[in-house]
């Protein structure tokens, strides 16, 4: 099943391109907000299915081009993102030692919303495509060999990033939970669709031009152990977000009037603006690019505020 909030954070099942409306199958459901509603449809989905199914095969389909789609989470309580969890295209020997940052649910956007790039001295803007995994029921000090019996379904998810801010070493919240950073949609969809979580096509193009293209085989903490890490620290509830890395290679600079789109296989395709009021501009490499060039570092910013001077 795919779940989504559209207009007035009406909750949908999508078939093919329309949304069938099925909020009324949930209205008994206690909640203040859609971020509850969609958190408690998780937690209780066992229960709630045959409703939601009844209420998509009576209802009419709307297309989905004729809706304002939201981001079918709006607000998790928790948004964990894997950090640097991909053996790049077998460019790395051996996995990067298992770690993790949280990013502030307000950071979250939804389909169509806008990336907003901050007054801050950033060397680069990036957004990473990624694979996020949907919790669908509380999980803590879960083994690896139970942890996706502990996941709800998967989301596209980019994970916006300022890189290179001052002090030195003082990094992860600076750089990752600024408001707009975390693009999801979208739709939810339910595990049951998804074959193999871990050999799924990532894809992403910055104005159409594909950037990052990349498989989920080549994750190196898989999908289990991450959860099982994660909640070994702490409590993951129904309705969280896991995200699960990226290959960094394809890497580029987000920068005013970019469309980006990001597909993960079967997760449909989620597409999103960037702005920046500074007008900054880097080049439009890819850090593969730079690094097939034999250049060093982060693409170099070219014009405006806190642009070096040459």
């Amino acid at each position: 099943m795919k779940l989504m909030f559209f207009n007035d954070f009406r909750l949908g099942v999508v078939r093919n391109d329309e949304v069938i409306d099925v909020t009324t199958a949930v209205e008994a459901v206690p909640h203040v907000g859609p971020h509850d509603l969609i958190a408690a449809v998780i937690e209780h989905f066992d229960s709630l299915r045959g409703k939601l199914e009844e209420a998509a095969q009576k209802g009419k389909g709307v297309a989905l081009s004729g809706v304002q789609v939201r981001p079918p989470l709006p607000r998790p309580r928790n948004i964990v993102c894997m950090a640097v969890n991909y053996m790049e295209d077998g460019t790395r020997t051996e996995p990067a030692p298992i770690n993790a940052f949280t990013k502030s649910p307000n950071a979250i956007i939804g389909p169509g919303d806008t990336m907003k790039l901050p007054d801050a001295p950033a060397t680069v803007f990036e957004g990473e495509a990624e694979l996020a995994v949907v919790i669908g029921k509380r999980a803590s000090n879960v083994k690896a060999a139970d942890a996706m019996s502990h996941v709800f379904g998967y989301v596209n998810f980019i994970d916006g990033s300022a890189r290179g801010l001052p002090p030195a070493g003082n990094v992860f919240y600076q750089m990752k939970s600024r408001d707009t950073f975390a693009p999801i949609g979208p739709y939810i969809v339910t595990a049951d669709e998804i074959a193999d979580p871990h050999k799924l096509p990532v894809k992403l193009w910055v104005n159409g031009k594909l950037m990052q293209d990349f498989n989920t085989d080549d994750m190196a903490h898989k999908i289990p152990r991450c959860i099982e890490w994660v909640s070994a620290i702490h409590t993951l509830d129904p309705g969280d977000i896991l995200a699960t890395g990226t290959n960094h290679r394809g890497l580029n600079a987000f920068q005013d009037g970019d469309t980006v789109e990001l597909e993960t296989q079967g997760l449909g395709r989620l597409t999103i603006k960037v702005s920046d009021p500074l007008k900054r501009s880097w080049s439009r490499e890819t850090r593969l690019e730079r690094a097939n060039k034999g250049l060093e570092g982060l693409t170099p910013q070219l014009t405006g505020k806190y642009a070096k001077a040459s």
